[in-house]
Parts: structure tokens; C-alpha cells; sequence
């Protein structure tokens, strides 16, 4: 699997949380959600179909592939779990979530991993 960009990602996060809301979901969608341009999403959404990452549909619903979906999730889960170890330190929530947006997508596996476990040995069942 091609490793993404940090927009890259981006956009495979938004499209999965889209996703998670409606079964149809737009490129102008995911641009009204980041704020992009639309020369700026399609051209992503171009440059994710040809990676293998989403599909585009007649009628221009994007679908995650099985590697695009296994890709969002990951990044997902490292946003929510990050966000949570944050606010369980006392991060104020709108911080912890900029920057576990930040974090997300330069954190090592190894690293994560390790947050995720420690988390879960100290008791935190939400994580």
C-alpha cells in the first residue's frame, strides 16, 4: 500500500467520517468539511482513486476501497484515542483534538501502540 501525505489522510478520515453519517458522500461534501477548494479535492480525489484508496461512483458518491477503509480507520482511531488521552490529562477538548489532528499523522506505529496500551493498563475503558 502507497503511503499517504498528511493531506492524503486527511481526506480518507473526512470521507470515512462522512461516511459514517451517510451513505453518500460527495467530493464537494468533503471539501465543505475541510474547508478546500474544489479544484484542491478533486484533484485528491483523483490522486486517492488512482492509489487504490476510493472508487467513484456514477453520479460521484466516493466509496473507500477495503485499503482505503483499513487506511481511514487507522487514522481514525489514532485521532479519537489521542484526543481522549489528552482530555484524560486535562488538555482542554478543543485543544487535545487540534492537536491529536496534528500528532495523528506522524506518530509511529511503535509509538502509538504504546499510548493505546498504557491507556488501557491504566483502567481507561473508553480508550
Amino acid at each position: 500500500m502507497m503511503v499517504l501525505q498528511e493531506s492524503g489522510e486527511m481526506y480518507l478520515e473526512t470521507i470515512y467520517v462522512l461516511s459514517q453519517k451517510s451513505n453518500y458522500v460527495r467530493a464537494i461534501d468533503v471539501g465543505e468539511e475541510l474547508n478546500f477548494s474544489r479544484p484542491s479535492v478533486s484533484r485528491a480525489v483523483h490522486v486517492l482513486e488512482d492509489g487504490g484508496f476510493l472508487t467513484i461512483e456514477n453520479g460521484g458518491a466516493l466509496r473507500l476501497t477495503d485499503a482505503g477503509l483499513e487506511y481511514a480507520k487507522k487514522i481514525y482511531e489514532r485521532h479519537t484515542i489521542l484526543t481522549k488521552c489528552f482530555v484524560a490529562l486535562g488538555v482542554d477538548e478543543e485543544v487535545a483534538t487540534n492537536d491529536a489532528c496534528r500528532i495523528e499523522h506522524i506518530i509511529s506505529d511503535e509509538c502509538f501502540a504504546a499510548i493505546k496500551q498504557h491507556f488501557v493498563e491504566m483502567g481507561d475503558k473508553a480508550v
